[in-house]
């Protein structure tokens, strides 16, 4: 390891997001201009040459995605990014690479919606993103950064997890989030050993050969790998991550990820200083979602609010976590509106006084 101290970099969120990947060992990148994430492929397209990797972008959403599949099936760490229509048209193929068990990463900065909507932020993709998306019983682990560091973090760890558990991993953000600039502190690119040589595609040199496949036509052969699967999920509640501010002594707590999170600290911030008793529990792991640590929050009597950018997704989440204990009420910013620190008063006030 070398003993120099990284130099700080002042990027934008997509940008560590590509930063993160190349010092992830990603070898390709696949994708699709759209707004509000188009400084990840343009970034790539010259960084994946300048460390030995690929770039292609392709015809379409779904041929990116379709690439994507291809290139993990032969072992290798490659990447896609889109925004919310460009990830509808992607969920056939990673449909396929969850029912393949291949690993791969996916970056989604969210945009409003439905329809085109428009490109500014929002939060509408939560449902997408954590149920699946595409057809089948399948699921991503998806991970939410709020800030720039975060995102360079957990795109580093998240080529990590889609191998540890052979299984897409999905980055979410929002067109805040992508857009904003912060400094960095980047890390030392990682030396890659995935022992993906025991079960990728590289051509048959003398081995026995070997099948990926999503189809499973036998007797009793698609239930076993839905069992699989589903102990495989199972097993992904390890990763839970969250973060729990001013939660210890708070009457109310707020859940809320991503920027959202972020503005609703600041509001969190304002109230403790006039002395509301307000906390913070913003869940980085989307899915799993960590329930375990809400539950615990609620034994201990404290109520919640759920602040989102749509019209309620995550506050389903919470409440299943909560549904023996307490309720959550719930604040929804439109999609098509930019909060402050200040729009979210309000709500926390009259949820505070119950």
């Amino acid at each position: 390891m070398s003993s120099k101290t990284p130099e700080r970099k002042f990027i934008k969120g997509n940008e560590a997001i590509g930063y993160g990947a190349i010092a992830a060992g990603c070898k390709c990148f696949f994708g699709y201009p759209i707004t509000p994430q188009n400084d990840i492929p343009e970034m790539m397209s010259k960084a994946m040459f300048e460390c030995g990797g690929d770039f292609v972008q392709a015809e379409s959403e779904v041929a990116a995605a379709n690439m994507l599949l291809g290139a993990a099936a032969a072992g290798v760490r490659c990447l896609t990014s889109s925004s919310s229509p460009g990830m509808s048209l992607k969920q056939e193929a990673i449909s396929y690479m969850a029912g393949s068990e291949l690993p791969a990463v996916l970056v989604n900065m969210n945009r409003g919606g439905p329809g085109l909507g428009d490109i500014g932020p929002a939060q509408g993709d939560y449902y997408q993103s954590t149920r699946g998306g595409g057809h089948g019983d399948y699921r991503l682990l998806v991970l939410a950064p709020a800030t720039c560091q975060e995102a360079y973090d957990l795109t580093m760890e998240a080529f990590d997890l889609a191998f540890k558990y052979r299984n897409p991993v999905m980055i979410l953000g929002d067109a805040i989030l992508g857009q904003m600039k912060e400094p960095i502190i980047p890390h030392e690119g990682k030396k890659v050993d995935d022992n993906a040589e025991t079960w990728c595609l590289t051509g048959n040199k003398g081995r026995e050969k070997r099948l990926i496949k999503s189809l499973f036509l036998e007797e009793g052969a698609l239930a076993d790998q839905n069992r699989n699967l589903m102990a495989k999920y199972e097993r992904m509640k390890a990763e839970i991550r969250y973060e729990s501010f001013e939660t210890e002594d708070a009457d109310l707590v707020i859940c809320a990820y991503g920027s959202i999170a972020r503005i609703a600290k600041s509001a969190v911030r304002k109230l403790r200083a006039q002395g509301k008793k307000v906390g913070l529990f913003r869940p980085i792991t989307l899915y799993p979602f960590p329930d375990e640590p809400l539950v615990k929050l609620a034994e201990q009597g404290k109520r919640f609010l759920t602040i989102e950018h749509n019209c309620g997704q995550m506050v389903d989440d919470v409440r299943l976590a909560l549904r023996t204990k307490v309720d959550s009420d719930f604040f929804g910013v439109m999609p098509g509106e930019l909060p402050n620190p200040d729009d979210f008063e309000e709500p926390i006030l009259k949820s505070l006084e119950g």
